[in-house]
């Protein structure tokens, strides 16, 4: 037998993890940069204003709430004046359990440990996002969507002690393993996603719609595929099973936790309602156009994403989570953050960046990301992420 003949191993487990590191660096760079600027401008605009930035990021909003989960249970529950009940059911298990699991290795508070759980995922999330687009569109643009990411207006979301970034680490790698086949990685994620926020139902459907066509399309069912369809919906299905049990209301316990809230599905109606008032008076009128304008601006990219012939997973996902978000009544100011796992969005517009010399986008990203991290600090230091 000959060199020539000779077969060479195929690569370790280890050996493909260095080399999708290594290719996966620029962006990872690019996003801590980022990330790193929205930190640093916060810490001084907090310290101007008296404020500390560490409560903000770790102690305000439904920070508190996971917090308290992971410290007492569930069970705890605030009584309003007009008689609506807030409880910490209506928050998912999976961001508590890590403070509690990683506050319990270390000497890391509750809200520190959600913190570092926090900055870890998002790290893990800015992977995912590079892994999708570099399979489809190439590095370049996996390395741009990595870092539109990261300058979105509310990207300071990204570094607090929220549930954001965890469940977008888990989408997109749910998406990810849809997308180059391994349902049951893909399936086992997606049940992660679901014990993470509500919105899991995304990340099911479209593995289960794409998983769906392929049956249909072949004709025969992929027992691997069939077992990802499984799991996928099982964390979301045991937690709002469990609620439901726990508030003796069965099924619709979950949706009642959210009604104490004010939250539920009324396709848009409170929303246009609230963008309609703005034009009752001409300065809050200036707010009601920029909310127009804002939401033409989720719909046209989600329609460029058909035209483009994104691939259907993607489609249907970022279709549910958009719908989700502006469709559904409550705090309208929070609706920003709801979006945040949208990432596909980004996808058209990482494309068009990465087609423009290396300095050009570098500078309109530099410039975009200046304006995010000043826009993040006065957000948390007013109205902030409830």
């Amino acid at each position: 037998m000959t060199d020539l003949d000779q077969r060479l191993p195929p690569p370790s487990y280890g050996a493909r993890a260095g080399a999708a590191l290594r290719r996966a660096a620029p962006a990872l760079l690019a996003y801590a940069g980022v990330r790193a600027l929205g930190v640093a401008v916060l810490a001084a605009w907090s310290a101007a204003a008296g404020k500390s930035p560490h409560t903000l990021l770790t102690a305000r909003w439904d920070s508190l709430w996971y917090t308290r989960v992971a410290e007492f249970g569930y069970g705890w529950e605030v009584r309003l004046p007009d008689g609506s009940v807030h409880s910490n059911l209506a928050f998912f298990p999976l961001l508590p359990w890590l403070e509690r699991l990683v506050s319990a290795i270390s000497p890391l508070s509750y809200a520190d440990a959600g913190l570092v759980v926090s900055w870890l995922a998002s790290l893990c999330a800015a992977a995912g996002i590079f892994a999708i687009a570099d399979h489809l569109y190439g590095r370049r643009a996996g390395i741009c969507a990595v870092a539109l990411w990261a300058v979105l207006p509310v990207g300071i979301v990204q570094s607090m002690a929220y549930s954001e970034s965890l469940f977008t680490a888990l989408a997109a790698w749910s998406l990810y393993a849809v997308l180059t086949g391994r349902w049951v990685w893909a399936g086992v994620l997606a049940s992660f996603a679901g014990l993470t926020r509500p919105v899991g139902a995304a990340v099911v459907a479209a593995l289960w719609v794409t998983a769906a066509l392929r049956i249909r399309g072949e004709r025969k069912a992929d027992r691997r595929m069939i077992l990802g369809g499984v799991l996928a919906p099982l964390g979301a299905a045991g937690y709002v099973l469990w609620v439901g049990h726990r508030t003796g209301d069965g099924l619709l316990g979950y949706l009642d936790v959210q009604a104490g809230w004010g939250n539920g599905f009324d396709f848009g109606y409170a929303f246009a309602r609230f963008i309609g008032d703005k034009f009752t008076a001409f300065p809050a009128a200036l707010a009601g156009v920029g909310l127009i304008v804002g939401v033409a601006l989720v719909v046209w990219l989600y329609v460029i994403g058909v035209r483009k012939k994104q691939p259907l997973p993607l489609l249907v996902y970022s279709g549910i989570v958009v719908a989700l978000a502006l469709c559904a009544a409550g705090y309208f100011g929070s609706k920003p953050r709801l979006l945040l796992p949208a990432f596909p969005l980004l996808l058209p517009l990482a494309v068009a960046l990465a087609r423009l010399r290396t300095s050009r986008s570098a500078l309109v990203l530099g410039g975009v990301a200046a304006a995010s991290a000043v826009y993040g600090a006065f957000w948390l230091n007013g109205s902030g992420p409830p």
